[in-house]
């Protein structure tokens, strides 16, 4: 069996807040649990939002609470190259297609067999009109690629009564965004790739993202690509119940470490002293 390996891949589009904080605590005690490493990934494919401000901030922030991490860090703007040519073999082999309608447009279409899809002809006008579009992965086309597999694609999780195989339904996501028109890869892509190529073993993140490994597998499966086992922490909640997030500018760590709190106040806080 492969060495554990897990990774901690935040975006910098903000400053890392608690519930980061949390979740590092959660991907490094598992490692340490297991005897394996952790790799520390820039995820910062979203190019009108990532700073080079708030990636300093990340090894800042991390470095305080007291994190090591094997260099060089991948950053994955740096390899645009390589998640473009992976929605390019998607592409070539009839698994995706440009969609040009908006979310509520999408909504509005009646159970269509491919909901994004355009005929050529109104294809070809709407890429003549320079209108913006995305690359989407055709869950009908990927389901006669893979034939009968479809109804056993399964992944395992790590739970507290053990590793569980669960049934990967990746219907539930419908046609996922895998690239826009000024963006040669969305969030699907780049994770699953960078998994892959890293070879992580063990992903540990928050329940947030506890649906991500029903499509995860489907991607791993197109590419044949190694499946991790997954593991979701419960999220940190602020007074009205909601998820700390970067949109409502939670406290960021930097912040508390200015108003003079330590590094082990904080583990302290999140339950892990």
């Amino acid at each position: 069996m492969a060495r554990f390996r897990t990774r901690f891949a935040p975006s910098p589009t903000y400053y890392l807040h608690l519930g980061h904080a949390l979740s590092a605590f959660h991907v490094w005690r598992a490692a340490a649990i297991a005897g394996g490493e952790v790799l520390l990934r820039i995820e910062d494919i979203d190019t009108t939002r990532c700073r080079p401000e708030y990636t300093q901030a990340i090894y800042d922030d991390l470095e305080w609470l007291g994190f090591t991490w094997p260099e060089p860090v991948r950053v994955q703007s740096e390899h645009f190259p390589d998640f473009a040519q992976c929605v390019s073999r998607l592409c070539d082999e009839g698994l995706a297609y440009r969609c040009f309608r908006t979310r509520a447009e999408l909504a509005a279409l009646q159970n269509p067999a491919t909901p994004g899809a355009h005929a050529p002809d109104e294809e070809a006008a709407l890429l003549d009109e320079d209108r913006p579009y995305a690359w989407r992965l055709s869950l009908q086309a990927a389901r006669e690629k893979i034939g009968a597999e479809w109804e056993s694609l399964s992944y395992e999780e790590q739970t507290p009564q053990g590793v569980i195989t669960r049934q990967a339904d990746p219907e539930c996501h419908g046609d996922i965004v895998i690239a826009r028109k000024d963006s040669p890869s969305a969030y699907h892509i780049a994770a699953t790739h960078d998994d892959a190529l890293q070879g992580v073993t063990h992903i540990v993140r928050g329940e947030d993202l506890i649906e991500a490994p029903h499509i995860h597998t489907l991607l791993q499966t197109l590419f044949d690509w190694p499946r991790p086992i997954y593991q979701h922490h419960a999220l940190l909640l602020d007074q009205d119940g909601q998820k700390l997030s970067k949109r409502q500018q939670s406290v960021p760590l930097a912040s508390l470490r200015a108003d003079g709190m330590t590094a082990d106040q904080i583990r302290q806080r999140l339950g892990f002293s």
